[in-house]
């Protein structure tokens, strides 16, 4: 006699298969959600550094417009000035533009507050 065929059940789909199912959907969007977050962080941070980048360039370039712009307008205007102020006897007295200290003059100089405080060592 032949043996009877048994109906397998592997194709149906049980309560523990959609549990198990619900689990790993759980799992998945958990690290995706965790993922999401560590790329809108990486995305504004690079944003940032965009925005911080353009906004000094930008000003820079504003700045090397500006000046020679304003130091023009101000030449032009003392020597429009400059025949009044005579007539008036107020002529400005120029003074010697400031020059900067040299290299050799800063080394020169000792250290502000570290005599001091090296005295102080010293003594107490």
């Amino acid at each position: 006699m032949p043996a009877a065929k048994s109906k397998t059940r592997a194709h149906e789909t049980t309560l523990r298969h959609v549990w198990l199912a619900s689990l790993g959907l759980l799992a998945i969007g958990q690290r995706e959600a965790f993922a999401a977050r560590g790329r809108l962080v990486a995305r504004a941070v690079d944003l940032e550094g965009r925005a911080r980048a353009f906004a000094g360039s930008a000003g820079a370039q504003l700045r090397g417009q500006v000046e020679p712009t304003v130091v023009r307008f101000s030449a032009d205007i003392e020597a429009r000035l400059a025949p009044v102020l005579d007539k008036l006897g107020l002529a400005s007295q120029r003074k010697r533009p400031v020059r900067k200290a040299s290299k050799a003059a800063k080394r020169a100089r000792p250290a502000q507050g570290r005599a001091t405080s090296a005295r102080r060592a010293r003594k107490g």
